[in-house]
């Protein structure tokens, strides 16, 4: 009965400590689970290279997913917005206080629009502002049930170079060209006022000027967010990330599979 409850408090433990609000007490509660796993399994075999190994298969879970519903996906090469209604606010978690925090900041609205990514609905709500020279949007991901927003502020250096300040809660599961860099902070940090000030600092930290930045065409904007995500899939089709399957689309690759692996632990360690 010892180790039978020595398990089951270290997983409530864990448990605690996940629904905390603090980012550091939400790390402490995954490694609380891991060492819940090492004890379990440890105290069923006796030894400790199984217990280790009960720990570290909690890492290699996201292949469940990756070689079954991932490696079966088969995605538009050329994907294009087309404009939607605002989603029910009850699915769109902080959507109308950022909005509204946007149109305080003295950015204007562009446009609503959004598109589908298999199986995932995306919709955005495009501001921007001239004087800042720079484009903001506020994004609702849709699959199935689940439902999340991030806020994103973007600007264009005049060599073409993409800055871009967002609170996206996951890594990336394409490989971003050269020229687009992301500075990412965290997903509970949902005041665009705050997101705007990470966005100045920034750009400043990065040596980027005011005077050095494109003042964006609120007409071109939406051509502009199609024309990076067509770079991007070229991008990762020269890295061999993805292979097109030769009906306009693309899949990943057995190495874009680890690439996913990949971000996928990035996500697990940093568990925003």
């Amino acid at each position: 009965m010892r180790e039978t409850l020595i398990v089951i408090g270290l997983f409530v433990l864990a448990v605690a400590l996940r629904s905390a609000r603090s980012n550091c007490l939400r790390k402490l509660g995954a490694i609380t689970f891991l060492g819940a796993s090492f004890c379990l399994v440890y105290f069923l075999t006796g030894r400790l290279w199984a217990g280790l190994l009960g720990m570290l298969a909690w890492f290699f879970l996201p292949w469940i997913e990756l070689l079954t519903r991932i490696r079966a996906m088969r995605l538009p090469l050329d994907n294009r917005l087309r404009h939607r209604e605002i989603p029910n606010p009850s699915f769109f978690p902080n959507a109308i206080e950022a909005a509204a925090a946007m149109e305080e900041a003295g950015f204007e609205h562009v446009s609503d629009c959004g598109w589908e990514w298999a199986g995932m609905q995306q919709f955005f709500r495009i501001f921007w502002h001239p004087e800042e020279r720079a484009v903001a949007a506020v994004c609702l991901c849709e699959q199935s049930d689940v439902a999340f927003a991030f806020i994103s502020v973007t600007s264009e250096d005049e060599g073409g170079g993409i800055w871009r300040t967002t609170n996206f809660p996951f890594a990336p599961t394409l490989q971003c060209p050269p020229n687009v860099k992301w500075n990412h902070v965290p997903c509970e940090r949902s005041c665009f006022h705050q997101i705007l000030k990470d966005h100045r600092d920034y750009l400043a930290r990065v040596n980027v000027p005011a005077n050095r930045l494109r003042m964006p065409d609120p007409e071109e904007i939406e051509d502009g967010i199609e024309q990076e995500m067509r770079k991007q899939v070229d991008h990762n089709l020269a890295a061999g990330l993805i292979k097109l399957t030769g009906d306009g689309r693309f899949h990943y690759s057995t190495r874009g599979l680890f690439f996913l692996w990949g971000q996928f632990i990035k996500d697990m360690i940093r568990l925003c």
